[in-house]
């Protein structure tokens, strides 16, 4: 069954673009508003946990970018972080989105935080993990995958044997024991075909292409000065090092950081208590 509603026990909505692709979402508990904007391979289904034990004191919202997740997966659409961020943006208007608290990684930090930066006055407070608001093109660490990503080979390892689900994803835990079969599972039935992974796919051709757009949002990072910050970070990321972390508290000193030393890439994922407590305790002060 998929999804399993024993492991995601929410009600799916839907969100119509103005283009007529849907984007599916999840709208759970009551009390102050609660973004959650999830990276690649992801969708809302990794944020099922924090839900849980946020929503009988927050509204959590998590809807699954296009192409990911529940929602539809167009193969000929527009899948550049500038065109996330602008779907994002219709997606918080057209639910009437107002006052609300932001938690993002990966991909996602930076399409949230393109529209964080667009309208500051609708948020409240920040919270992210293991992600990036920065050119990546020229490290070495990003630039010489994402090169071997964009030939033959690397997209018919994405396409056809679906590599961010069945490789990246296990390689970035800190624990792999946390990600069980069931929880893989529904990650790679999320992308079932290679039609399906086209988002995936033009993520990684993001990591050369969005330099200008990440850029510009770099400029921007002063609005974030007087938001206050929560960074939760995972230090057995293999795939967004520590040396990231770096960039974050000297760009944001007044941030609060708490570094999960045997957590990987997905915090939300190994560290969901301990991180929803944080959440809880960051909001309400």
């Amino acid at each position: 069954m998929f999804p399993d509603r024993s492991l995601f026990p929410f009600e799916s909505r839907y969100f119509t673009l103005p283009d007529g692709h849907k984007m599916h979402y999840v709208d759970e508990g009551s009390g102050p508003l609660v973004l959650l904007v999830h990276g690649t391979p992801e969708w809302s289904f990794g944020w099922r946990e924090l839900i849980v034990l946020l929503r009988d004191r927050y509204r959590c919202v998590a809807p699954d970018l296009l192409g990911f997740g529940l929602s539809d997966k167009p193969v000929t659409a527009d899948y550049s972080c500038k065109a996330h961020g602008a779907r994002l943006e219709a997606f918080i208007e057209g639910l009437g989105l107002r006052d609300f608290h932001v938690v993002c990684n990966d991909f996602g930090l930076s399409i949230a935080m393109s529209c964080v930066l667009k309208h500051p006055e609708r948020t409240r407070k920040v919270s992210f993990f293991n992600g990036w608001m920065w050119p990546l093109d020229k490290d070495p660490h990003y630039s010489g995958p994402a090169r071997v990503m964009r030939s033959f080979f690397g997209r018919w390892m994405y396409k056809w044997f679906n590599f961010p689900v069945r490789v990246v994803m296990p390689a970035a835990y800190g624990d792999r024991s946390k990600l069980t079969k069931a929880m893989h599972h529904h990650y790679k039935m999320a992308l079932p075909d290679p039609a399906s992974r086209e988002a995936a796919y033009r993520f990684a051709f993001e990591l050369l292409d969005a330099t200008d757009w990440w850029a510009d949002l770099w400029a921007q990072r002063g609005k974030l000065s007087d938001k206050p910050v929560l960074i939760c970070w995972g230090l057995k990321d293999k795939f967004v090092p520590p040396y990231e972390l770096d960039k974050w508290t000297a760009a944001l000193p007044h941030a609060e950081v708490i570094r999960f030393e045997d957590a990987g890439h997905f915090v939300q994922e190994e560290k969901p208590r301990e991180m929803a407590a944080a959440l809880d305790r960051f909001f309400a002060g």
